[in-house]
């Protein structure tokens, strides 16, 4: 059985979509300004790994993840400069251009980390027209009110505020969150449409000209393209409130219905335990990590091992890491693939129980260290298998294809493709030193040499046939 923490209920739920076999999933997007940094390529990576791990299941996953290129403002939704007319004044572009640019980065980095692409990814500036009709709705309910060319949701319409965060109208305090302007009914009540004739983006709207806030953006492209209630909204924790509560209540106050049936919340980033910032130098994008050295699969690895809702402390140390825990995974692939079984016999028991425990574990909340862990056990067993030569042919079958179901889920391709190389005459003198270590059982500097030869570019794997030398990836 599926069980997902929901952040609404704050417990463990079953997981049962409204549909039968289809999964309808929005998840908050990019905000195209800037570079996504690796705090939000978590959150992104949960998506994708929740939209794989219910296409595992069998289920269609109706995905929309949307694009933010209007109205993010840099303090809250009613005060401060909009993300994109800071970036687009800096840079001498337009605010069009901007969102266009870094667009294209971010489907180059999900590209880059093997994400599945979503069904949808709606902009928001493609759907002025659907959020000045739901911010309609919400004026003939008394939802919302207007003052001048400004519409305000009011949250006292809204019985149940702060259920998803605890933040409690009655608790707020006034200019501790939100800016206290006196024109609202109250401190909390937050933006739906923005007049600012200084602002660069401006449409037309029944109450006057202007932009729409950050919030009314998700409600309208949610419920455009999944309906007034969908199955899982997805982000990180930083958006339980304001935003995702605000989500919540303007849509149920429009459709009196629930808006989402579970919310999956994605724990805070650290960088080498502190939060992450460009001044403090530990601020990092993908094009940042590759450029030390690493590839986007290690980053992807490093994101995912954590589990989703705890905090992530990303270091080098845990990179370095992810990159031995895949280059064990590739070489035992290598080596499944290689394998020629000298026994006959039926289907893997073993593998069975292997591919039941690593689909038990992601069924419980998506525990990815639990299902490696049961990856990293099977993999310990059938090495051992190979080497005294009982792994059957069946059971090699049975092993690679557990190899390619749990990569499928997980996002990895396991295993080196074959390429031809040249080896340095300084890395084969470390490989034959190594080989005479082996020999005679000076397992210690065996293993310091071989750490030499994977220093340079190499990896060894020792095999039946002896070692068998590949490129570090």
């Amino acid at each position: 059985m599926i069980r997902f923490y929901n952040s609404l209920t704050r417990k463990k739920e079953p997981f049962r979509s409204r549909k039968k076999g289809q999964v309808t999933m929005y998840n908050c997007g990019p905000t195209v300004y800037d570079r996504v940094h690796i705090g939000n390529l978590r959150s992104f990576v949960l998506a994708d790994l929740l939209r794989r791990f219910l296409e595992s299941r069998k289920y269609e996953v109706m995905q929309v993840m949307n694009i933010t290129d209007v109205g993010h403002m840099l303090a809250d939704e009613d005060e401060g400069e909009d993300k994109m007319e800071v970036a687009a004044r800096k840079q001498g572009r337009t605010p069009e251009e901007i969102a266009a640019f870094y667009s294209e980065a971010f489907f180059n980095d999900i590209d880059r980390l093997d994400f599945r692409r979503a069904w949808k990814y709606p902009k928001a500036t493609d759907h002025i027209e659907e959020m000045v009709a739901l911010i309609g709705r919400l004026i003939e309910k008394g939802c919302a009110y207007k003052v001048g060319g400004n519409v305000y949701f009011d949250v006292s319409s809204s019985s149940d505020y702060g259920k998803l965060s605890g933040n409690v109208i009655e608790d707020l305090e006034p200019g501790a969150r939100v800016e206290v302007r006196e024109e609202k009914k109250h401190p909390a009540d937050f933006a739906l449409w923005i007049e600012n004739p200084r602002h660069l983006m401006q449409w037309e709207a029944p109450w006057g000209r202007g932009y729409p806030g950050w919030h009314i953006e998700c409600s309208a492209m949610a419920m455009k393209y999944l309906g007034d209630t969908i199955d899982i909204h997805t982000g990180g924790e930083d958006n339980k409130f304001p935003h995702h509560e605000s989500e919540i209540a303007q849509s149920e106050c429009a459709t009196r219905k629930p808006f989402s049936k579970y919310w999956l919340h994605v724990g805070y980033l650290l960088v080498d335990g502190e939060k992450m910032s460009k001044s403090k130098g530990n601020f990092y994008t993908l094009d940042d990590l590759i450029g030390k050295g690493y590839e986007p699969r290690e980053v992807r690895y490093l994101l995912l091992t954590t589990h989703y809702r705890q905090a992530l402390n990303f270091t080098e140390r845990g990179l370095a890491g992810a990159r031995s825990s895949l280059a064990r995974l590739d070489t035992f692939a290598d080596t499944v693939g290689r394998y020629k079984p000298q026994q006959k016999g039926g289907r893997s028991v073993l593998a069975k129980t292997a591919l039941e425990a690593f689909g038990e574990a992601l069924d419980d909340d998506l525990n990815v260290s639990e299902a490696l862990a049961a990856l990293f056990d099977y993999v310990r067993e059938v090495n051992e298998r190979i080497g005294d030569r009982t792994l059957t042919g069946r059971e090699k079958d049975d092993t690679k294809k557990l190899l390619a179901t749990a990569g499928k889920v997980l996002g990895f391709t396991f295993g080196r493709a074959e390429e031809e190389f040249e080896i340095p005459d300084s890395v084969r003198e470390l490989i034959g030193r190594r080989e005479e270590a082996r020999k005679e059982r000076r397992f210690s500097e065996a293993d310091r040499l071989r750490d030499q030869v994977q220093e340079r570019g190499f990896l060894i794997e020792d095999t039946p046939e002896g070692p068998k030398i590949t490129k570090a990836r």
